[in-house]
């Protein structure tokens, strides 16, 4: 079994930062690819960030320049910085991973969201 728990959420003011974590749990022999989504009620989910096994880092282009994933292999956890947030930028952060348990391929495992709403 394979647990993500998404924390860090809240409300902030335009302009402000979070820091979103995504820590996987469980019994898994290697944890790959990460990725945070979001969604809004009745919206498209779209990719915010991922960041590969090995490092590498792709985002949407909406957030480009202003977020920044990581991730922290020792702890299994995976991290999303967030800079300059928008009014648009409000959503649930859904975390993502693709993580070998027993066997190929990876198993992909969604984590509940966290929620983040800007205001003012």
């Amino acid at each position: 079994q394979v647990e993500l728990v998404e924390s860090g959420g809240g409300l902030v003011q335009p302009g402000g930062s979070l820091r979103l974590s995504c820590a996987a749990s469980g019994s898994f022999w290697g944890l790959r690819d990460i990725a945070w989504y979001r969604q809004t009620p009745g919206s498209q989910r779209e990719l915010v960030a991922r960041i590969r096994y090995n490092g590498d880092t792709n985002y949407g282009e909406f957030v480009k320049g202003r977020f920044t994933i990581s991730r922290d292999n020792e702890k299994n956890t995976a991290y999303l910085e967030m800079n300059d947030l928008k009014f648009e930028d409000t959503a649930t952060y859904l975390c993502n991973i693709d993580v070998i348990i027993s066997g190929w391929p990876a198993r992909n495992v969604w984590g509940q969201g966290t929620q983040v709403t800007v205001s003012s």
